[in-house]
């Protein structure tokens, strides 16, 4: 019970209350114990006692505590786990086999999309392509740099061969994936494409740092690994009987030269990089270091060197950021410039790389249109390398004067120009086979390569594509196939080259890039009948050049082959239009037809001893007839686009960063300024 209180009031006055506590009735009969019930009792009061502002900053630290202490638990764990694998990992770990040496892989960052300027055409409404079953992953400007190791693998003839394997750096994902292609980046953030400059730049050394949101590999599945067994077997003839020559004869063990540069080797470069071969690709290198030399007097195409040699160094440098590369392309880039020293500007065929000067053919002055309008991707991107205006100058006035030029049949160009008058010569004949083919292709790619600005090149495809519709295209009998044929002074002919097989990958790169959707349906019914040039052939295989039936007939199928034109050059174009048609579709057939032309290529053209053969015939699966010569495309291209065709990696060159020249030499596209 509390006392009376007393207050003093004589002065000095002092302000405070005295209270008197009898400690018996403060905490009752039992006495004070310290028990828990009293204390929450006590630290209750206490609280209660507290301003809402008192209490309001103890929940607030109590709170920040909690938080901070989540975050350090977060941070310190991993390091911990991470420390934990390792050590496990350490005692589970094979030996890695010593001697190999992955080169710096490189993917450029990809560039942000230019605007189209389509105001001009109301009919190409930008349009979203139908997505594959694909995921993309990972930041798009990283790649990994992996070690390497031999993985031996048993392949369909029975013989043992090796594919590289990158180590990963969660090593317990090794008993998961047998083989992985080695997709992957170093972080690269000054390396996105400009256009020239007025200095040469020095090339660029990749980053050994690893990003730490890496994108996961790929694994390399059956398909592929016979299309690298197949490359290693090309190979292994052309090392053995042609090493350092243009051409492998394969039947004969020996070689044939043509501009004397080792072409097939130049050609294969970034095939080998892409599919991984690096032991291959660091002894080719090593050649291309120590013995390719273009200061040597002979005569060279303008146009098949600039695709092949030009256009494969310039591939093979962007892929490995090796300078040597570059400094090879700059060489034989400044080597061809004599050709385009004409009254028109339009360029002559040949160059004689060695004394510095160009001519015509022997038996005319006049240059095929394909020939002088499908060296642009190449000489455009050397002068974006190297800051030296002169190459791609060269190249943009032959194709701004093709644009204004007379004699076209909407949008569809002659076969010849003249290098003197800079006039269409042998005028009123169309094709988009031999000659032709390659013109149609480029207007689209350097119109992507340029970052989708330059609308003369737009203007002139979707004009040409809309006079293949017109004077072109035919159904054959029985089965309605769409083909393209040719048009000779108003005389349609239902003939087809392989060469024209091109087109489908072309017009599906087209839709994939904003074009009008009816391209990618014309792509589709394209791509059917390049197939069954394989399918209705007794060997699986297409015949150069195919004639359609239009008018049905009993016992005959829609393609009619004749004795001359029933050869096979091992050619890439369908293969190539199938990679484009899987890479934008999904539709798994595409794969299935691309491997039964593998199959039927290692049954009719392959050589024992080393190398693929071209083939005389293909309606003779007893006898074939080999030709004894694998050109140099079959490296270059035919297996580059199989192995290709086989991913379910879309970022394996990925279309929205790469376009491929003629050859299929992966280039850059420009991101804008």
């Amino acid at each position: 019970m509390y006392s009376a209180a007393t207050v003093a009031a004589s002065p000095p006055r002092r302000d405070f209350i005295s209270v008197t506590l009898s400690p018996e009735e403060a905490v009752g009969a039992g006495g004070y114990n310290n028990s828990k019930a009293w204390r929450r009792r006590s630290c209750w009061r206490k609280w209660k006692q507290l301003s809402r502002l008192q209490r309001s900053i103890i929940l607030f630290l109590f709170a920040f505590l909690a938080v901070c202490g989540v975050i350090s638990y977060t941070s310190m764990g991993e390091p911990w786990k991470s420390l934990t694998n390792k050590s496990l990992d350490d005692e589970r770990t094979e030996p890695e086999i010593p001697g190999l040496k992955l080169a710096n892989p490189a993917v450029l960052p990809a560039p942000q999309k230019a605007d189209a300027h389509l105001g001009d055409y109301p009919e190409l409404s930008p349009q979203k392509p139908p997505k594959p079953p694909h995921v993309r992953r990972g930041p798009s400007n990283l790649q990994i740099k992996p070690p390497w190791r031999d993985v031996r693998l048993k392949t369909q003839h029975g013989t043992s061969r090796i594919v590289e394997e990158p180590v990963q750096a969660d090593k317990e994902e090794k008993t998961e994936k047998s083989v992985i292609s080695w997709r992957g980046a170093v972080i690269e953030p000054d390396q996105s494409t400009e256009p020239p400059s007025s200095k040469i730049k020095e090339p660029e050394k990749p980053s050994s740092v690893e990003g730490e949101d890496q994108k996961e590999p790929v694994p390399i599945n059956e398909r592929q690994m016979a299309v690298i067994e197949a490359f290693r077997h090309a190979w292994k003839g052309y090392k053995d009987f042609a090493w350092g020559h243009d051409e492998l004869k394969p039947l004969s063990k020996s070689y044939s030269e043509w501009f004397g540069l080792g072409l097939t080797l130049i050609d294969a470069l970034d095939t080998m990089w892409i599919l991984g071969l690096k032991e291959e690709f660091e002894e080719a290198r090593k050649w291309v270091a120590n013995n390719l030399v273009f200061d040597k007097n002979v005569d060279v195409n303008l146009f098949e060197s600039t695709i092949r040699i030009l256009g494969g160094l310039l591939s093979t440098y962007h892929l490995s950021r090796d300078s040597l590369f570059l400094e090879k392309a700059k060489d034989i880039g400044n080597r061809l410039m004599p050709a385009f020293k004409t009254p028109s500007k339009v360029p002559y065929s040949d160059v004689n790389i060695g004394r510095g000067t160009a001519h015509p053919p022997r038996w005319t002055s006049d240059s095929t249109v394909a020939e002088v309008t499908s060296i642009q991707l190449e000489f455009r991107e050397l002068s974006r390398l190297t800051g030296d205006e002169k190459f791609q100058k060269a190249v943009d006035e032959v194709m701004k004067h093709v644009h204004t030029l007379s004699g076209k049949n909407d949008g569809l160009v002659p076969m010849f120009i003249n290098t003197n008058s800079g006039q269409f010569t042998h005028l009123g004949v169309y094709t988009l086979g031999a000659r032709a083919d390659s013109y149609y292709e480029y207007l689209l790619k350097q119109w992507i390569q340029g970052g989708k600005k330059e609308n003369e090149l737009l203007e002139d495809y979707m004009k040409a594509i809309e006079g293949v519709k017109k004077h072109l295209l035919q159904r054959s009998q029985p089965k309605q196939l769409t083909f393209v044929g040719e048009l000779a002074h108003g005389h349609f002919s239902a003939k087809m080259d392989h060469l024209v097989c091109f087109l489908p990958g072309t017009l599906a790169l087209g839709a994939h890039n904003g074009l009008t959707a009816d391209h990618m349906k014309l792509a589709e019914a394209l791509i059917e009948t390049c197939y069954q040039m394989y399918a209705q052939v007794e060997t699986g295989l297409s015949p150069e050049i195919v004639h359609f039936n239009l008018h049905a007939q009993k016992g005959h199928k829609d393609v009619e082959i004749k004795p001359a034109d029933r050869h096979n050059l091992l050619r890439p174009e369908t293969v190539e239009s199938l990679f484009y048609m899987y890479r934008f579709t999904g539709d798994k057939k595409y794969q299935d037809w691309g491997w039964e032309i593998l199959q039927n290529f290692n049954k009719y053209t392959r050589v024992p001893t080393g190398g693929y053969t071209s083939i005389n015939n293909v309606q003779n699966p007893s006898n074939p007839e080999p030709r004894d010569k694998m050109e140099s495309f079959f490296l270059g291209e035919t297996l580059k686009y199989m192995f290709l065709l086989f991913s379910d990696d879309i970022d394996l060159i990925n279309l929205d960063k790469y376009v491929f020249n003629t050859e299929a030499h992966p280039l850059p596209i420009w991101a804008p300024a």
